[in-house]
C-alpha cells in the first residue's frame, strides 16, 4: 500500500480501532465501483418498484389508460379490466372466485394500494434513514430486507383473498356488522349526532374510517370498502409487531452501538404469525373493533419502547412532547375499546415506572455477612430502597422471586416518587380522562348497559390457557423435551452417592459451615427459597391446583349470550365440556394446570448457563442484572474479568466490569452471536408480572367469554417469548441452523391450517335456524360459524 500524502494524512487522521489493529482511511478514487452500482440499483428498484406499483394501480382506474396503454402490455394486459357488452355478461355462480388474477389484480381500491405501497416504503425508509441494520454483512441485510418484502407480499396476497371470499360469499353485513357498518355509513354522511345504542365500544373506530374514506376519495362507505379498511389496519400491527421486536433487539445490554446487529429471523416470523393469529387475521376482513383496537394498542407499546429506550429525544427523560403524544395514544387506545386502559395504563405505564426504578444507579457496596433475619431485612430493604432491585430474567425467576421482584420495585418507587412521577404522569392523565368518561357516561359501555354488566369472572385467568396453548401449540416444544429430561432425570440415581465420603464432603463444605453459624429464623428462610428441587415445584402446582379448584367451584360464570348464539364456537366449546356437569368441570382443572405451566415455561424459556456471554470470549455487564436476592447466588466473574472481590449487587458488577474493559488492551473485534437464542433472551420478572397484571385486569371484568377478548394478551405474550435452540449434539444439525428457532415455521403453518379450516367452515357450511315446527327463522338469511 503506497504512503499517502502529506494533504491526504492531515484530510484522514489516522484512527485506532479498539477492536483490531491500526488503519488508515483509504479515499477511492476510482470512481464507481461494483458494489456502489449494486447497493444504488437496489435502493432504487425498491423506491422506484414502490411508485410505479402505485401509479400503474392508480391509472388502471382510469377507462383511457386501460385501453390504449394497459391492455397492450404483454403478459400482464389481459389482467387489467375489460369493457364487456351487457349482453355478455355472465352469472355469478359462472366466475371462478379462486382465479388468482381475479383475487389479486381485479378491483384493487385505491385507498388499499396506497396503504400497502406506503408501508413498504416506510420500512426501507427506516432502513435508510436511521442506519438500522437487519444484517451482519450487506448480503445478509438485503438477504433480510428480502425476507421482509415478501413476507409483507405474503400477507397482502392472503388478506386479499380473504376479503374478497367474504365479500362473494357473505355481501351483506353479518352479525355485529349489522350494528358497526350502519353506524359507520351514519358518520360517513355527516351525521355524527346519531347513534345506536346497541353499540357498547366508543365511536373510535368509525371515526379512522371516515378519515380513510376521505383520504383516499372513496365517495361512499360501502360494505367492502369498510371491509378492507381492517385489512390495512391489520398490515399495520405486523408493522408495529417488527418494530416492537426490532425495538427489543436494540436494548440488550451486551449490544453496541460501534457493530450493529441484525433483526433475527425470529423476529420477523413473529411479527409475521401476529397478523396471522387465527383470531385477528379472522376478524381483519370483517368489520369489527378487534384489529384496529389491536394495532392502536401495538401504535402505544412501541412508543413506550421508545421512550425507555432514549430512542426519541436522547435524554434520560423524554421530552414534553414525547408525553404529550403518549396521552393522545393513549386515549385513541381507549377510543377503541375501552379495555385497552389496563393494557396501556397497567401494562406500559407499569413498564415505565420499573424502567426509572431500573436506572437509579446506587453505589455499589459489598455484602456484609448477616447473621440474623432482622440484619438481613433492613440490609436488602436500603438496598432496594437505593434502587438496587431484584428483577431476574423470568428463566431463572421463582415465585418467591417474583415476590420479591414486586417488593423491591415497590419500595423503590416509593422511596424515589418524583422521578417516578415525572415519567409516568402521561398516564395516570390517561387514567384521569378514563375515570372522567366513566362518571359522565354512567358507566364503562355506551350502549346496551343491561347485557354487559363488568363483574368478577376469575375463569376467564383459567380459559386463557388452553387458548393459548391450543393456538401456539408449536411453541410448546421445549416444554415436552424438559418433561422427558426430568422423568429421565428423577429415575436416575443421584451422582453423588449417599455413602460415608459424601457426608464428610458436605460437612466440609464452607456453605455449609457458614450456614451453621446464622439464626435458626435465617436458615429456614434460606432452606425454604433456595433449594429450588422437584418438591418445590410439585408444591407450587399443588397451589395453583388448588385456587383452581376455588375458582371452578365459586366463580363459575355462564353468561346467557354464550348459550344463545350456535354461530360461535365457544358456545361448543361449553356445552361439551363445562355444562357436562359439576364433575367435568372440577376434572378439567388438571389441564387448566398443565397449560398454564406450559405457556408460562415457554415464556420464561431456558436458564443461562453459568457465565452468560454476549459475545464470544467476553462476559456480559455483570455476572446477572438486576439480581439482588438474599436466597439467589449471584455467579461470580471470572478471574481475568475481575479485580476486586464479587459483591452481590448489579453495580458493582457493572462497575467492575466495565472499569476491567477500559483497562484491557485492545484486541480484536469481538464476534457477536447473532443466533436467534442470542438475541431474543427471556423477559424480566417485572416485565412477565406486568402482562399477568393487566391481562387478568382486562379479562376478569368480562362475563362473555369470547376467543376476541384473549386476542391482546396473546399478541403481548407471543412478543415476549424468548427464542429456542433445538437440543440437539453437535454437528447433528447444519452450521446455517445452529441457533435458529424451528417453532415459528411450525407456527405459520399451524395457523395457515386452523386459518384455512375456519375460513372453509365460515363460507362453504352455512346453515338454517329452524323453529321446532321445521319453519325457517331469520327469514331464511343463512347462518355461519366463526370465532
Amino acid at each position: 500500500m503506497p504512503s499517502p500524502s502529506p494533504i491526504l494524512r492531515a484530510a484522514f487522521p489516522e484512527y485506532k480501532s479498539p477492536y483490531g489493529p491500526k488503519y488508515h482511511y483509504q479515499p477511492n478514487f476510482k470512481g464507481i465501483t461494483a458494489s456502489q452500482v449494486t447497493r444504488f440499483g437496489f435502493k432504487s428498484a425498491a423506491f422506484g418498484g414502490v411508485a410505479l406499483f402505485t401509479v400503474i394501480f392508480y391509472a388502471s382506474g382510469l377507462p383511457r389508460v386501460q385501453r390504449d396503454l394497459l391492455q397492450k402490455i404483454p403478459f400482464i394486459g389481459s389482467h387489467f379490466v375489460h369493457e364487456i357488452p351487457a349482453s355478455d355478461n355472465k352469472g355469478v355462480k359462472t366466475v371462478s372466485i379462486f382465479s388468482f388474477d381475479e383475487i389479486v389484480f381485479a378491483k384493487l381500491d385505491l385507498g388499499s394500494t396506497l396503504i400497502v405501497g406506503a408501508l413498504i416504503s416506510v420500512i426501507f425508509t427506516i432502513n435508510f434513514h436511521s442506519g438500522a441494520q437487519y444484517g451482519p454483512s450487506p448480503r445478509a441485510h438485503w438477504i433480510a430486507l428480502a425476507t421482509i418484502a415478501g413476507l409483507c407480499f405474503l400477507l397482502f396476497l392472503a388478506s386479499r383473498t380473504w376479503l374478497r371470499l367474504v365479500t362473494h360469499f357473505v355481501p351483506e353485513p353479518y352479525l355485529d356488522e349489522v350494528f358497526h357498518i350502519p353506524q359507520a355509513q351514519r358518520y360517513c354522511d355527516g351525521k355524527w349526532h346519531e347513534w345506536d345504542d346497541k353499540i357498547t365500544t366508543p365511536p373510535g373506530l368509525y371515526a379512522v374510517t371516515v378519515a380513510y374514506h376521505r383520504l383516499t376519495q372513496q365517495a361512499q362507505c360501502t360494505v367492502s370498502s369498510l371491509r378492507a379498511f381492517n385489512g390495512c389496519a391489520l398490515f399495520f400491527a405486523a408493522g408495529l409487531a417488527l418494530f416492537s421486536r426490532q425495538q427489543s433487539e436494540g436494548r440488550l445490554p451486551w449490544r453496541r452501538a460501534e457493530l450493529p446487529l441484525p433483526l433475527s429471523l425470529y423476529s420477523r416470523l413473529t411479527a409475521f404469525n401476529v397478523a396471522l393469529f387465527p383470531v385477528l387475521f379472522f376478524f381483519s376482513e370483517l368489520y369489527y373493533t378487534d384489529v384496529l383496537s389491536t394495532t392502536a394498542v401495538l401504535l402505544c407499546y412501541t412508543w413506550c419502547q421508545s421512550r425507555t429506550a432514549g430512542l426519541l429525544s436522547g435524554r434520560r427523560r423524554p421530552s414534553v412532547f414525547s408525553d404529550l403524544v403518549a396521552v393522545v395514544l393513549g386515549v385513541a387506545a381507549l377510543a377503541m375499546r375501552q379495555t385497552n386502559v389496563f393494557w396501556v395504563v397497567v401494562y406500559m405505564g407499569g413498564m415505565e415506572a420499573v424502567h426509572v426504578v431500573r436506572n437509579l444507579e446506587p453505589q455499589p457496596v459489598e455484602k456484609p455477612e448477616l447473621e440474623t433475619l432482622v440484619e438481613m431485612v433492613k440490609f436488602y430493604g436500603w438496598r432496594y430502597s437505593v434502587g438496587d432491585v431484584h428483577d431476574p430474567p423470568l428463566s431463572i425467576a421463582w415465585p418467591h422471586d417474583w415476590a420479591l421482584s414486586l417488593l423491591s420495585i415497590g419500595i423503590a418507587a416509593a422511596c424515589n416518587p418524583k422521578k417516578v412521577m415525572c415519567r409516568i404522569w402521561p398516564y395516570v392523565l390517561v387514567v384521569a380522562l378514563f375515570a372522567a368518561f366513566v362518571v359522565w357516561n354512567g358507566g364503562v359501555v355506551l350502549g346496551d348497559k343491561s347485557n354487559h354488566v363488568a363483574t368478577l369472572h376469575l375463569a376467564q385467568m383459567l380459559y386463557i390457557w388452553p387458548l393459548f396453548a391450543f393456538f401456539s401449540a408449536p411453541l410448546l416444544l421445549p416444554v415436552f423435551f424438559s418433561a422427558l429430561q426430568t422423568i429421565r432425570t428423577v429415575f436416575s440415581p443421584p451422582p453423588g452417592g449417599s455413602g460415608p465420603a459424601a457426608r464428610r464432603r458436605e460437612e466440609d463444605n464452607p456453605e455449609k459451615q457458614q450456614q451453621q453459624q446464622q439464626s435458626a429464623a435465617l436458615r429456614l428462610a434460606t432452606s425454604l427459597f433456595a433449594a429450588h428441587k422437584l418438591g418445590y415445584s410439585l408444591a407450587l402446582l399443588a397451589a395453583c391446583a388448588g385456587a383452581f379448584l376455588g375458582v371452578v367451584h365459586f366463580n363459575t360464570v355462564v353468561h346467557p349470550f354464550t348459550l344463545a348464539d350456535n354461530r360461535h364456537y365457544m358456545f361448543y366449546v361449553f356445552r361439551h365440556t363445562v355444562l357436562r356437569g359439576r364433575a367435568v368441570r372440577l376434572a378439567l382443572v388438571a389441564p387448566y394446570v398443565a397449560c398454564c405451566a406450559a405457556c408460562w415455561l415457554v415464556l420464561a424459556g431456558s436458564p443461562p448457563p453459568p457465565g452468560s456471554i454476549g459475545a464470544r470470549g467476553q462476559q456480559r455487564e455483570g455476572s446477572t442484572p438486576f439480581v439482588n436476592s438474599p436466597f439467589l447466588e449471584v455467579p461470580p466473574l471470572p478471574a481475568a474479568a475481575s479485580s476486586s472481590p464479587t459483591t452481590t449487587t448489579t453495580g458493582a458488577a457493572k462497575k467492575t466490569n466495565d472499569e476491567t474493559t477500559a483497562a484491557a488492551p485492545a484486541a480484536t473485534a469481538p464476534e457477536f452471536d447473532t443466533s436467534d437464542v442470542a438475541l431474543n433472551p427471556p423477559p424480566q420478572t417485572s416485565t412477565a408480572l406486568l402482562w399477568l397484571l393487566a391481562a387478568a385486569l382486562s379479562l376478569v371484568t368480562a362475563p362473555l367469554v369470547e376467543p376476541r377478548y384473549f386476542i391482546l394478551p396473546w399478541v403481548f405474550w407471543r412478543l415476549l417469548v424468548p427464542a429456542w435452540s433445538v437440543p440437539a449434539p453437535e454437528g447433528v444439525l447444519p452450521r446455517a441452523w445452529r441457533g435458529l428457532d424451528p417453532r415459528p415455521v411450525l407456527e405459520t403453518l399451524w395457523f395457515l391450517a386452523i386459518n384455512g379450516a375456519t375460513m372453509y367452515v365460515f363460507l362453504a357450511r352455512p346453515f338454517l335456524w329452524k323453529n321446532p315446527d321445521g319453519s325457517v327463522m331469520d327469514g331464511g338469511r343463512l347462518q355461519r360459524f366463526m370465532w
